[in-house]
């Protein structure tokens, strides 16, 4: 590839051979887009001559189509702030200037009115925003409608309910897959929460939070142009010192998305649980065969998806944690662990943006019941006594349940043996009743 960078960009690559991982494009694009709406304000100003203002615009605007993420070599891994790349985006956009028209500098005019300890938090803080709103909340929401669409169709399928993995009074299929549908339903929620913080950048306080060199308007000209481009509500900080020496938008970000993995581990496990068997397990749902689920083992089908949501999971949170320690880091005016902070929460958005789509098609959409399966856990669960106890008394209630377990036999037919009459039973041990709750 032909080099755009300059000096800078080589000393950050030889200074940091650390992971031969870049930082994620997301951030370069804004990054980008941020330089091509900063000269496009000081152009207004009247700070920056306007060929060299629509020269690095329209570079700027290429970088953040992504039509040279090739030029953008330093590692992730870098100088906390993230100077490397933010000098690294100066020189490329300068030089790619440079060919419209002469003597655009990497720093008097791309980076006019800047600083790393702004630009760069601002970028992450876009970078995630914009990929939160356009990938992973319609994924959710699209699993969401999967989960309750299921909800509907599995309305009357009763099951065996489980507490403590132990049976427990029956339930519908219908009512766990739209429980199910309620926790994206309410992890979509807590991330749209966390968004307003999210468009909140430091944008226009350079080094400190100060603004010193740069026009007092060059700020919000700068958020109003991105806003006007993209449809994202990107607005001033709270407070301009804050916003340059912490990054708790990031870690609040992170933490809704812990959240969103915790529920999707669980809701996977549960999945795998209710699909396992076929013939030695709980065998009360069919999972979409996708595989062979074993090279010796002739016709073994696993749970790939399942285990697949997660191992993501388990990643997206371990990204957080990382993301936490990040958000204590630095001291005074900066946060400087930045770059880690963006690799992992972008990591995580991306991570759950692909999963949850893979989930929802290769798996939810194509989940059937089991209805033999069904039937037999929701005859055999003893704890449907647990409805016998209005009419009978707890302690009655045990007796039968206790003597149905050491005998094997049927909970109604002990039941007529202490006394129950059949009136009752039929009354009392309506599977689809008990699973609707309340008294019967």
């Amino acid at each position: 590839m032909a080099k755009l960078w300059g000096g800078e960009t080589d000393k950050a690559v030889d200074n940091f051979p650390i992971s031969g991982e870049p930082v994620p494009a997301p951030v370069i694009h804004w990054l980008g887009r941020i330089k091509a709406g900063a000269a496009r304000a000081n152009a207004k100003l009247g700070l920056l001559d306007d060929g060299i203002a629509t020269a690095i615009a329209e570079a700027g605007m290429a970088v953040a189509k992504g039509k040279f993420d090739d030029q953008f070599p330093v590692d992730v891994f870098q100088t906390g702030s993230g100077t490397s790349t933010n000098m690294n985006t100066n020189e490329v956009i300068a030089k790619i200037a440079s060919r419209e028209i002469k003597g655009v500098h990497a720093n008097d005019h791309v980076n006019m009115g800047q600083s790393s300890n702004d630009v760069f938090p601002s970028a992450v803080h876009l970078a995630a925003l914009d990929q939160i709103t356009h990938g992973l909340l319609p994924a959710l929401d699209a699993l969401e409608k999967a989960f309750a669409d299921k909800a509907v169709e599995f309305k009357d399928l009763v099951k065996a309910g489980r507490t403590h993995l132990m049976d427990a009074v029956p339930v519908t299929l219908g009512q766990e897959f739209g429980g199910y549908a309620a926790q994206i339903r309410l992890g979509t929620q807590r991330i749209k929460g966390t968004l307003p913080r999210l468009g909140m950048i430091p944008l226009g306080g350079t080094a400190t939070g100060t603004g010193l060199n740069t026009h007092a308007k060059f700020a919000k000209m700068v958020r109003d142009i991105m806003s006007s481009e993209t449809g994202l509500k990107i607005s001033a900080p709270a407070d301009p010192f804050e916003a340059q020496a912490n990054r708790d938008g990031l870690v609040e970000a992170s933490a809704a998305l812990k959240m969103l993995a915790v529920s999707l581990i669980k809701i996977a496990n549960d999945l795998a649980w209710m699909g396992s068997g076929p013939r030695c397990g709980l065998g009360e749902i069919f999972l979409p065969e996708l595989q062979k689920g074993s090279s010796i083992m002739p016709g073994k089908v696993n749970p790939v998806i399942p285990e697949v949501v997660m191992q993501v999971g388990a990643q997206v949170i371990g990204n957080d944690t990382a993301i936490t320690i990040g958000g204590t880091q630095g001291n005074f005016e900066l946060n400087v662990r930045i770059p880690l902070m963006a690799r992992n929460l972008l990591q995580s958005v991306a991570l759950l943006t692909s999963t949850t789509t893979a989930f929802r098609e290769k798996c939810v959409e194509g989940i059937t019941p089991n209805l033999e399966g069904l039937e037999r856990h929701a005859e055999g669960t003893l704890a449907a006594a647990t409805a016998l106890n209005p009419y009978i008394g707890y302690d009655l209630a045990t007796d039968i349940v206790k003597e149905a377990t050491k005998s094997g036999r049927p909970l109604r037919d002990v039941a007529r043996e202490k006394g129950v009459d059949e009136a009752t039973l039929n009354k009392a041990l309506n599977l689809r009743k008990i699973a609707k709750g309340g008294l019967i």
